[in-house]
């Protein structure tokens, strides 16, 4: 194996008087050479910048993905360099559950047909969400994830190396300062130097070879200096490209939430016609089924025409006076709390009629050989 035991020796030695000026450095007991503040502003630049980085890339990962199993399964098989397996997402969870409760319940029912139509609402959304995801990945966090270990990388290595040539360069200082001392009192001396004795030439020498060494140290300091500034000067290009970055993201956002409202729009305005209970629990209870008949939605309501209540109530009363029966149109579908009841569905055509004694919001209603207790409320009486 090829061995250069110099260059080994070298390098032991430069590390050691690294870790030795670093040491005194931190006790107090060796001077440090201090940066230029324009310098110094950049590198915190630097630091603050990739900080700050990491904290909003992670967090918007989390906002995109809030299940952190599902973020280390994709962080995983993102660095094993293969695609993670498709999953449903949350939205498309809830939409598969509402589709098969709808289809199981029936879809032909009120209460089926609005998990269905839910169920479809969530799917969709599920859909954007994952447009969402991909384009919010390529176009903000892949940047970001880029810098950090790019970038901000190769600023980190030159800042390191500027590091190490500080300290050499103070390292150098304090050999020429020891040096110089040194040579000093040998100079002092009163009595003649003793044959043999060269103690203040090997000084001098040393005075000489320290400031050889310390010209080469300030030379590759200024020269690692210069490096280290020339690309820190550019964060300030990181931060307009993040800008940009940034709202490419927002609008993506923007582009996700206006489909989720759109979608909740169109599914409010297919629900408008579904009736809904206004009754709280705590009064039902109190109530017969016969006396808790379900009222149409405020929507549906509002979509009645004017004479809709005086048509219902004047023929309801013509039907208690002779006891016959009358074609009505359904309103609204509705499903039968129980046996007694009947099921109606929109813009059929029943007959109705009353019988002593039934409550005044209920009529008995006939389809073909079915037949049952129907909400008034839901009916409009045909002339």
């Amino acid at each position: 194996m090829d061995f250069n035991v110099k260059k080994f020796a070298a390098d032991a030695g430069t590390f050691l008087s690294r870790a030795v000026q670093f040491t005194e450095e931190k006790l107090g007991q060796a001077e440090k050479t201090e940066l230029d503040a324009h310098l110094e502003n950049l590198l915190a630049k630097a630091d603050s910048t990739k900080l700050w980085t990491e904290k909003v890339m992670r967090q918007t990962e989390v906002l995109l993905q809030p299940n952190p199993n599902a973020r280390i399964e994709e962080f995983v098989y993102e660095k094993l360099d293969r695609k993670a397996p498709s999953r449903l997402n949350n939205q498309e969870q809830l939409a598969q559950y509402m589709i098969d409760a709808g289809n199981d319940f029936g879809p032909g029912t009120a209460y089926g047909n609005a998990l269905v139509k839910c169920g479809e609402t969530q799917r969709r959304i599920g859909g954007a969400h994952r447009e969402l995801i991909q384009t919010a990945a390529i176009n903000f966090l892949t940047p970001l994830r880029n810098f950090i270990e790019g970038d901000y990388k190769t600023m980190a290595k030159e800042k390191k190396l500027l590091q190490n040539k500080r300290l050499d360069l103070d390292a150098a200082k304090a050999r020429l300062k020891k040096a110089r001392t040194a040579e000093a009192k040998a100079a002092q001396l009163d009595a003649p130097l003793p044959a043999g004795d060269n103690s203040f030439m090997m000084w001098t020498e040393e005075v000489t070879k320290s400031e050889q060494e310390l010209r080469i140290t300030q030379s590759e300091f200024d020269r690692q200096a210069e490096i280290t500034r020339l690309l820190l000067e550019g964060i300030s290009s990181t931060h307009a490209h993040h800008l940009r970055c940034l709202n490419d993201f927002v609008e993506a956002q923007m582009t996700y939430f206006a489909q989720c409202s759109q979608y909740m729009l169109d599914l409010q305005k297919q629900l408008g016609s579904f009736p809904t209970t206004f009754a709280s629990n705590n009064n039902q209870s109190s109530l017969t089924p016969m006396q808790s008949a379900p009222l149409p939605s405020i929507s549906a309501a509002a979509s009645l025409p004017a004479s809709s209540n005086s048509i219902v109530t004047s023929g309801f009363t013509e039907l208690k006076a002779s006891n016959g029966s009358r074609k009505a149109r359904v309103l609204y579908d509705y499903d039968a709390a129980n046996s007694s009841e009947l099921s109606l569905l929109a813009d059929e055509i029943i007959s109705v009629y009353s019988m002593p004694g039934m409550d005044s919001d209920w009529l008995m209603g006939e389809r073909g050989n079915q037949k049952g207790k129907v909400p008034i409320t839901y009916l409009e009486l045909l002339n």
